[in-house]
């Protein structure tokens, strides 16, 4: 997966909080309560439309800020294998390496497909599970035309399951009930069908977000959040699993594994969303689990990315375990830290870092071999003065150098033509020009685009500038 906005999964539509992008306010705090925005604000210094994943922002909930503001069949199935029990959730240290595993050997060409809230498909809730088949085949199909390699299906929306999850209920973006059976397995499908066509499937996870609402009462009478109402905590106009308890920790893993332990899956797939986005003159309250878990720690905010980074780690290792060849990767907001605020970071002025705001140390994961591959949310064009795609490409080019994880830059295809974009994105060649940016960097090893819808309508020819530019050949040719 941010992304609201367009990309950052409709940042109105989902309520996704965008990161503003000024000159003057990149000041962190060690609460998420701060200076945030609304669902689809706009870049305060630029006049720029923040659009995330906009159905997810990632957008798929948020590919955001100015972000890819996005909040991802019966076949192809595995039977659960590994790791039923796990480390202790609450104890060991998160600063271990995890082995690598293999690295990719082509160039990644891949597109998110957002579920959260119908962003990308189903196109609505409520299809037949034939329309819905046909619907999720003509975006594979039209990745293949686009000469991509790798889906990126969102999978785990809103805490619920595009599976027959036994932890978690069917999600709502199918039939428009969640918990209710649409009659087919979409993963299955997704997973058998993607590789009939030589893509990757990789799932797409959402770890906490529960709703993109504050009533439980809306919940299917099971969901989790329901019957463990002291795991959720409202902020920002939504449901969230609480990253603070151990046993939230260890529920998100077991619900999101489940899928790597039946499915073929290639990939476990990430976006932004770690602790929520800041929202102005909101707190998350998290005081009883931090006084409970945070003693040790410096502030709250060392106790939050601790906490982060427990989660990342004890995936890693739990996904070798289960099917040694399963990838881990994460799609960061592409801030980690301004270097105002600190001399290792970019030379921007965004309004939202991932390591002051989302509790999300991206950078140090790299650094750990935590995951396998990361793609930084660059949803910017050349030249824009707050957060430029040419110096951030370049500081993420040295983020992996010598790590052995690959990089993929996350393209904003969501803003090409969009009237409330500034200039560069009303130009078709605009896109194309960070893949010819790209190529000068060794560490760059692919590209992901956000997202489906966009891909296949290509409002002004700028996904076919791509592929007329860049992929000529096959993928992987």
């Amino acid at each position: 997966m941010a992304h609201i906005g367009r990309r950052g999964l409709v940042a109105a539509a989902t309520g996704a909080v965008t990161a503003l992008l000024t000159a003057g306010d990149a000041a962190a705090g060690t609460s998420t309560a701060g200076t945030s925005a609304a669902d689809s604000p706009t870049d305060s210094a630029t006049g720029d439309t923040m659009a995330g994943n906009p159905a997810d922002r990632h957008m798929a909930d948020r590919h955001m800020a100015d972000r890819h503001p996005a909040d991802r069949h019966p076949a192809d199935r595995h039977p659960a294998g590994g790791d039923p029990a796990g480390g202790d959730p609450a104890g060991g240290d998160p600063a271990g390496g995890v082995p690598r595993r293999q690295a990719p050997r082509r160039e990644f060409r891949g597109m998110w497909l957002a579920t959260v809230v119908n962003r990308d498909w189903p196109s609505k809730p409520g299809l037949t599970a034939a329309r819905q088949r046909s619907e999720l085949l003509a975006h594979l199909d039209t990745a293949v035309a686009r000469g991509l390699n790798a889906v990126v299906l969102q999978v785990r929306p809103t805490a619920d399951a595009l599976w027959p999850s036994p932890y978690e209920p069917w999600a709502q973006c199918l039939t428009g009930t969640q918990g209710k059976d649409p009659g087919w397995d979409p993963l299955g499908t997704a997973v058998r069908e993607a590789h009939a066509r030589g893509l990757e499937l990789h799932a797409w996870f959402n770890p906490y977000r529960v709703a993109n609402h504050t009533d439980p009462a809306r919940l299917t009478a099971r969901h989790p959040a329901r019957v463990h109402p002291e795991w959720v905590l409202p902020y920002g106009g939504k449901l969230y699993y609480n990253p603070g308890l151990p046993e939230v920790r260890r529920f998100v893993q077991d619900a999101m594994l489940d899928a790597v332990a039946r499915y073929a899956v290639d990939a476990v797939h990430w976006d932004d969303y770690f602790y929520p986005y800041p929202v102005a003159g909101q707190t998350f309250k998290d005081d009883r689990a931090y006084a409970r878990y945070g003693a040790g720690f410096g502030d709250r905010a060392a106790w939050r990315r601790d906490n982060t980074d427990r989660l990342v780690k004890e995936t890693a290792e739990r996904i070798k375990r289960i099917r040694g060849n399963v990838r881990f990767g994460i799609s960061p907001f592409g801030v980690w830290r301004n270097a105002a605020t600190d001399p290792l970071g970019s030379d921007t002025r965004a309004g939202v870092q991932t390591y002051d705001d989302l509790y999300a140390d991206t950078r140090a994961w790299v650094e750990r071999g935590w995951i396998d591959y990361v793609v930084p949310q660059l949803y910017w064009h050349i030249g824009h003065a707050p957060a430029d795609y040419a110096k951030l490409l370049r500081w993420w080019d040295g983020v992996v150098r010598g790590t052995g994880v690959d990089l993929h830059i996350g393209e904003a295809l969501y803003k090409a033509g969009d009237r409330a974009q500034p200039a560069a994105w009303q130009d078709p060649a605009e896109l194309s020009r960070h893949l010819t940016l790209a190529r000068e960097f060794a560490g760059v090893s692919g590209h992901c685009y956000f997202s489906a819808k966009e891909v296949r309508a290509d409002p002004i020819g700028a996904m076919t500038r791509v592929v007329a530019d860049h992929y000529g050949r096959r993928p992987g040719k």
